[in-house]
């Protein structure tokens, strides 16, 4: 997992990713466009799986979306995902001065119009959608991008909330899972709720792709876990503050663990967050352990999900390409021994 890149790194960065041993990147979107980043990944001819993990979806038409998700799927040969996601309304409405209400509802819409406008982009069909937030009747030839020999770019969708992942399951190729995920959470939430969709869409779970983004406390000395172990904490701390996601740290038995992330947060007070993520807390967000046992270990938390299809995502693969330790060659070897598994068996 990465951020997007200023555009004349990606190249090089791609081609260091494809070395190290990953199989592909996932692109989060925030000060920089993902979908650029992805473009300049397919180009770079390092041969990568490339998705966006998420790009925002309001603020860009689904024609909009569906352009771009065409060129890239045409580009990279296939290999390009598409994931979107609500984003929250603070940046929808403030940031964007996008419209946001119903999140759930707008964005099952949006994955069907998308629908509606590769299978015009094909000439299946005329284009004709005509839903409550959207609506598409125009696509003269010379406005089409036309057939491209790739398949339809797959739509993934973020989902945390039992709603939105009964939607996914229904109409999504697949979900990205929240970087703030337990076991537990796959039990009670993430599995019943996506299952329910999956069946009422009459698909098998193994066609549904599940991307789940791992933190890990990794190093063969106590020293090199602290320090991933740290990260972990204050990344667990920045999402758990969102009000949202309070709900998981309940299911561990962990209650009111939101508010007191807050209430630091609002007073300025980091160290207040990290307290407020003691180690009892933070082990169930974590996968830990030397650096030979980690594949295992990872690949034991993604049995969990069976019998989807598991992508499992580095997160602090991004963050160790800054270092110079080593460390994201040393992911990059999990990432290669990963990948020679099927998760989720």
């Amino acid at each position: 997992m990465t951020g997007a890149l200023p555009l004349g790194e990606v190249a090089g960065f791609s081609h260091r990713c494809a070395e190290a041993g990953f199989t592909g990147m996932v692109v989060t979107e925030a000060g920089r466009t993902a979908y650029l980043t992805c473009a300049a990944a397919a180009l770079s001819g390092a041969g990568l799986e490339l998705a966006t993990g998420i790009a925002v979806a309001f603020p860009r038409s689904p024609m909009v979306t569906a352009a771009t998700a065409w060129e890239l799927a045409e580009v990279s040969g296939g290999r390009f995902r598409l994931g979107i996601g609500p984003q929250v309304r603070a940046h929808i409405e403030r940031r964007y001065s996008a419209p946001f209400d119903p999140p759930g509802p707008r964005l099952r819409e949006y994955v069907l119009a998308l629908r509606a406008v590769f299978r015009a982009f094909r000439g299946e069909e005329q284009l004709a959608f005509d839903g409550r937030y959207y609506s598409f009747s125009l696509l003269p030839p010379m406005w089409s991008p036309g057939p491209i020999d790739a398949a339809d770019p797959p739509i993934d969708l973020a989902a945390v909330n039992p709603w939105m992942l009964r939607m996914a399951g229904e109409v999504a190729d697949g979900v990205h899972v929240h970087p703030l995920n337990t076991t537990a959470y796959y039990r009670e939430t993430l599995l019943p709720h996506l299952g329910h969709g999956v069946a009422e869409s009459g698909r098998h779970p193994r066609q549904i792709t599940l991307f789940v983004p791992l933190f890990t406390v990794v190093g063969d000395t106590e020293e090199e876990r602290a320090h991933w172990r740290e990260m972990c904490r204050t990344m667990i701390a920045f999402y758990g503050s969102t009000p949202n996601y309070s709900f998981i740290f309940d299911q561990l038995g962990f209650p009111g663990t939101t508010a007191r992330l807050r209430a630091a947060q609002r007073g300025g007070d980091p160290a207040g967050m990290a307290s407020a993520v003691p180690d009892s807390l933070l082990a169930h967000f974590v996968v830990e352990g030397s650096w030979d046992a980690l594949p295992e270990r990872i690949a034991a938390r993604c049995a969990e999900l069976r019998p989807y299809d598991v992508q499992a995502v580095l997160y602090l693969a991004g963050p160790a390409a800054r270092q110079r330790d080593g460390s994201f060659e040393r992911f990059g070897d999990v990432g290669a021994s990963l990948a020679r598994v099927t998760l989720g068996d």
